[in-house]
């Protein structure tokens, strides 16, 4: 009997350890909760903003056209000056004096041709009497010639050492404000050296910068919408034109110069800061899509659309217009009513079955 119900308890044993090495059932991969948005039609259109500068369209760097020592500075930054307006003085003693020595060496000239134009006068009665020779008068004729070159000669530099003396005085070539004083009295400087600045009265720019990969957009955009500029203190936008694009990027911010021209404001002054507008018009139709929805793939632009009916997502490319803050335009590739996943497009597969963040996991609604 003992014998009997230990190989019955061995037959059992083995029958349990044999259905407890069956195979198990396979797990379900969980559904992935993702955010959507239904995507609707709206009026979009481009905007940018820079910060800029206001300019006079002419910029004067002026100095003086002789060397010498500043003596006396007239006006400060800031100021308000005239055309023809007397601006700085230099040490006018070393002027004067070679003016003086050209007006003395000019009429030593003159005294010079005077006296040859006599002696030529009583040469040609002696010539015609015969007492000297045709090549005597010719030898007296060439005296009188050169004596006169060198009157002109000695006159010519008269005129401009008196000029020189004159240009002891810097005196501004257009009425505008002084920007910028690069020199003061005492200080010796070069003919040519700049040591004031004069922002003409007139036409004013709006100066900024933008970097490499925006300038062909700017001119694109430029030629199709509106540019305006918003002055610091002002209310009213001011209409601009894209009037200059620098061909060369500054060696050390790599930006490119910007100029928009603003025509003439005579209440706004040179330096105030300003908000440059770029803006296209709007149009209609425009679908807007977060910057979370992109995902990019072989530099093309894709997202994930959801299919309700499967709760599948598919890839599909899309064209990008522009960026409008956190959002941007979809010029190609969806439409209004669709449902795109806006969060956890890094981890989603090409065809993987999700949920809407919030529903119930697919398993779990069975069950219950």
């Amino acid at each position: 009997m003992t014998k009997w119900w230990t190989r019955g308890g061995v037959s059992m044993l083995a029958l349990l350890t044999l259905a407890a090495c069956g195979k198990k059932p396979a797990d379900t991969v969980p559904e992935r909760a993702v955010r959507t948005l239904v995507l609707e039609a709206s009026e979009a259109g481009e905007e940018r903003e820079f910060a800029g500068e206001l300019r006079a369209r002419s910029e004067s760097r002026l100095g003086f056209r002789v060397p010498g020592k500043v003596l006396e500075r007239k006006v400060g930054l800031g100021d308000s000056v005239r055309q023809g307006q007397v601006l700085m003085r230099l040490d006018p003693a070393d002027l004067q004096l070679a003016a003086e020595a050209a007006q003395a060496a000019l009429r030593a000239a003159k005294t010079q041709r005077d006296s040859q134009a006599a002696d030529m006068k009583r040469f040609r009665d002696l010539h015609a009497q015969g007492f000297i020779s045709a090549a005597e008068l010719e030898r007296r004729n060439a005296g009188y010639e050169a004596a006169q070159a060198q009157f002109e000669q000695a006159r010519a530099q008269a005129r401009a050492q008196n000029n020189q003396a004159e240009y002891g005085e810097l005196k501004a070539d257009a009425t505008g404000v002084i920007t910028s004083v690069d020199a003061e009295p005492g200080t010796v400087v070069a003919a040519g050296t700049p040591v004031l600045r004069l922002a003409q009265d007139g036409a004013r720019d709006v100066v900024f910068h933008m970097p490499e990969h925006e300038v062909a957009a700017l001119r694109d955009l430029a030629g199709k919408g509106r540019l305006s500029v918003l002055v610091a203190g002002q209310v009213q936008d001011i209409p601009a034109k894209l009037r200059e694009v620098a061909q060369a990027a500054d060696p050390v911010t790599r930006t490119f110069l910007v100029k928009a021209d603003i025509g003439v404001q005579p209440s706004l002054r040179i330096g105030q800061t300003a908000r440059v507008l770029l803006s296209t018009p709007k149009t209609a139709g425009a679908v807007r899509l977060p910057m979370s929805a992109l995902l990019e793939s072989k530099g093309q632009a894709q997202v994930f659309v959801l299919d309700a009916a499967t709760m599948t997502v598919r890839l599909r490319p899309i064209e990008v217009a522009g960026a409008e803050g956190a959002e941007v335009l979809v010029a190609g590739g969806l439409s209004a009513r669709q449902e795109v996943v806006t969060a956890g497009v890094h981890v989603l597969r090409d065809g993987e079955k999700v949920r809407r963040y919030g529903a119930a996991p697919a398993a779990a609604a069975a069950s219950r």
